[in-house]
């Protein structure tokens, strides 16, 4: 199981917020931090506004922050917003899936639990706990180390 570019890139921007005490944060200093594109990440941050997990203002004193703390923020409230339905196989959709076993395969129900295992996992940590000791954006530009830590690939 893979999850999408658009995940990781949410995580990271929602990171970023966490660590940014100064204000709103501006795409564009996101965008450079994590060496992704500005367009893309507006498209990201147009579905964490429709999860409700950030807030943006316009104008001079514009940008975006969390729309909770970064506590209340679960990484499986994130996986799902940005990954959708996680069907893990055909045994796990609505699309007519035909099944040579017939209802009493058990590879659905295996995927199912498997699935659910992931989201509980998931649902221990927060944003709060990823960017947990991490310097402050505008102290980490100041001492010249690279504004954000990347996820783990």
């Amino acid at each position: 199981m893979r999850l999408t570019q658009q995940t990781n890139y949410s995580i990271q921007a929602l990171m970023y917020c966490a660590m940014n005490r100064e204000g709103p944060s501006r795409i564009r200093e996101i965008a450079r931090s994590y060496k992704i594109s500005e367009l893309h990440l507006f498209k990201i941050i147009h579905v964490l506004v429709e999860a409700k997990l950030v807030e943006t203002a316009r104008g001079r004193n514009g940008g975006i922050r969390l729309a909770k703390p970064a506590d209340q923020i679960r990484l499986s409230e994130i996986v799902r917003a940005t990954e959708g339905t996680l069907a893990l196989n055909d045994c796990m959709t609505d699309a007519g899936h035909v099944c040579a076993v017939g209802p009493s395969c058990g590879v659905g129900g295996a995927f199912n639990r498997a699935l659910n295992a992931f989201f509980s996992v998931l649902d221990d940590y927060t944003i709060a706990d990823m960017v947990a000791g991490a310097v402050p954006i505008h102290e980490r530009e100041t001492a010249g180390t690279p504004a954000v830590p990347a996820l783990a690939r």
